[in-house]
This record gives structure tokens, sequence and C-alpha cells, in this order.
């Protein structure tokens, strides 16, 4: 089903993937070790962060939080945003509308 949307996709998608790219430990939502991940090389992280990114947009219209790593990926609907939270810091938010 994925979140209410008037922005492009394409350019959401951008935006959300640069979000979950900055939870510096993301790569624990696909079961990856510290190892794994740093042998990966940028090409390969770059399409990861896509893919969870993609993951998410739909997950959130059913789940509107979603624990990544340290991180937590909030969709707000009064707002239209998707929220990118480290604890109590908001690392990042993406404007839907």
């Amino acid at each position: 089903m994925g979140v209410k949307h008037g922005r492009d996709y394409s350019e959401i998608l951008v935006d959300l993937t640069g979000a979950v790219g900055r939870i510096s430990d993301g790569y624990i939502f696909f079961e990856m070790e510290p190892e794994e991940w740093v042998s990966l090389p940028e090409e390969s992280k770059q399409e990861v962060w896509e893919a969870l990114a993609e993951d998410l947009f739909y997950a959130l219209g059913n789940e509107p939080v979603i624990q990544v790593g340290s991180g937590v990926v909030m969709y707000d609907k009064e707002t239209h945003r998707i929220n990118i939270l480290l604890g109590d810091e908001d690392l990042a938010s993406v404007v839907l509308v």
C-alpha cells in the first residue's frame, strides 16, 4: 500500500535513501554483521539503502514506526512526512507532498 504522497515517488525515494543511509548501524536491519557491511563496496551499500528505502515506504503504510538499527523510521500522516530519529535526535525528514 505505501504511504500517501503527492511528490514524485522517485524524488521521495532519493530523499529517503539518503535519510536511512545516515543511520550508521542500519545494516543490522538486514541481520548483517559489521564486518560484512564494511567489506561491501560503496555501490552495493547504496543499493542496500535504496532497497531499504523502498521497503520502508511501503511498510510504513501499515506499520507507522519501524526500528532500523539504532534508529527509528516513523510515518507522520498529519504532517505528511517520514521522520528518521536516532534516540532523541532528528536525523532527517522526508516530505511526501
